[in-house]
């Protein structure tokens, strides 16, 4: 199995490799002969589809059976089948349940047809939600009332980190995002099935939950209660053995203040807010068809701190959209400048098929998207510098997640980190920690948003 992509591919492929162990299959590591190999393709952006393309090309090289799953092959299906012939099959989401019986097919040399691509916000009301009640109306993936019970889910890493899916969809129409198009409509899992998935987790040996959802923000809506994740959050922090748990993508527009108050505030629940600003300029973000503005976005952050002096915070955002004008790079310039973030990705501009903004006017050049994109990215460099060096001499949290026991360092990730995007803790002198500790730490040095911290103490696990 191999993954690409984001967490929330990560929690599919746990699910898939559930199923097929399940179903009698053998998983094997990535240096070990396999009979199929399955890859869970990533479809969001240009680079990212390049990856997938190259990723199966080079398990067709193993000699192995290749099967691509995931959101590329959702989105193009038998598209990609046709440009693609070194994978023996291409299967969207409805295949998941009977993936089992496709592998079979492909390993008998029996054809299997590809997927055909659909829109699948048309699959599924935006609400109220009507609860498929069988495998074969529809299926999404992480939505465990599918077929009447929960996958069996399987770790795939021993990592003490684990992401745990919401939901599924959106039901934002943001004129630059396909995601909607192929992950469909926004459909929350109901709150007794994610505390009993975090229950499993913990028994494995996680003690981070990592929320994950295309917009986690809009939790509980389809189920009649706005106020779902606020309410949800202080049980999964209480759930034994869970240490930890962090929300991962916050629309500003949607963060309520009694969110922004349950995540600063609950115990273990980490000061950490993961805000899809995008962009700053009003201008630019109403062609986005999103909401906000340099001012709304600073008195967000402001309520946050007020709360959380040291929270993270953390986002993305997209240079060069079609009819960008230097007025409007200025403003997302002062924005960042203010806002002071822990994190930023920053994007340039490409059309994505079948957006609305593929189809809009005042597209800006090559070599100008790059450049703004540098621009934007020296400023992005310098506030985060800024913001890590500002912590030194504090304490913070460790969660190891990658220790030597000839090494006399070790790596981990504090409360405003999320691993492998904003930066990590190297802990000096951690020969003895293992991977799972979770150390109180003291900053002793900033290294771009990266810190070296000097440990305090190991602290016991599930602390509440």
């Amino acid at each position: 199995m191999v993954t690409l992509g984001c967490a929330r591919n990560e929690v599919d492929s746990e699910e898939l490799a559930g199923r097929l162990s399940a179903d009698g299959w053998q998983l094997v590591d990535a240096d070990q002969d396999a009979d199929v190999v399955v890859v869970n393709t990533c479809g969001f952006v240009e680079s990212a589809k390049q990856d997938s393309v190259d990723t199966v090309l080079s398990a067709a090289d193993t000699g192995a059976k290749v099967v691509a799953v995931g959101c590329m092959a959702e989105r193009y299906g038998n598209e990609l089948a046709e440009h693609l012939p070194e994978a023996d099959a291409v299967l969207g989401f409805d295949h998941y349940p009977t993936l089992a019986s496709r592998l079979e097919d492909v390993l008998a040399g029996r054809k299997v047809e590809s997927h055909a691509p659909v829109d699948r916000r048309t699959l599924l009301p935006i609400t109220p939600v009507q609860r498929p009640k069988a495998a074969e109306e529809v299926s999404l993936p992480g939505h465990g009332w599918v077929g009447g019970a929960r996958p069996v889910r399987r770790r795939l890493d021993d990592s003490p980190l684990a992401p745990l899916k919401l939901a599924s969809g959106c039901d934002r129409r943001c004129s630059f995002c396909a995601i909607p198009s192929f992950r469909g409509a926004f459909v929350s899992r109901p709150a007794e099935e994610v505390l009993g998935e975090a229950a499993w987790l913990a028994e494995q040996g996680v003690r981070e939950l990592f929320l994950v959802s295309e917009n986690s923000t809009s939790y509980g809506k389809d189920l009649g209660d706005v106020r779902a994740l606020e309410r949800l959050l202080p049980r999964l922090a209480a759930v034994p053995g869970i240490d930890r748990v962090r929300v991962s993508y916050l629309q500003p527009a949607e963060t309520r203040p009694g969110l922004v108050r349950a995540i600063a505030t609950t115990p273990d629940v980490v000061p950490y807010f993961d805000l899809s600003f995008q962009h700053a300029s009003e201008t630019v973000l109403r062609r986005m068809r999103r909401f906000g503005s340099t001012d709304s976005f600073l008195a967000l952050i402001e309520q946050i701190r007020g709360l959380a002096p040291r929270a993270g915070i953390r986002s993305n955002v997209i240079v060069g959209f079609p009819g960008e004008t230097e007025e409007d790079l200025a403003e997302l310039e002062r924005f960042l400048t203010e806002a002071r973030l822990d994190a930023v990705g920053v994007f340039g501009y490409s059309d994505e098929d079948g957006t609305e903004a593929a189809g809009f006017d005042g597209k800006l050049d090559a070599d100008t998207v790059a450049e703004r994109v540098s621009r934007i990215s020296a400023l992005v460099d310098e506030v985060t510098a800024q913001r890590a060096e500002e912590r030194v001499g504090e304490e913070v949290e460790v969660l190891v997640g990658q220790a030597e026991s000839d090494e006399e360092d070790c790596l981990g990730w504090a409360a405003h980190q999320a691993p492998e995007v904003d930066g990590e803790c190297v802990v000096t002198g951690g020969s003895g920690l293992a991977v799972g500790d979770l150390v109180r730490a003291r900053v002793v040095e900033a290294a771009g948003v990266d810190l070296v911290v000097e440990p305090l103490e190991v602290l016991p696990r599930d602390r509440t």
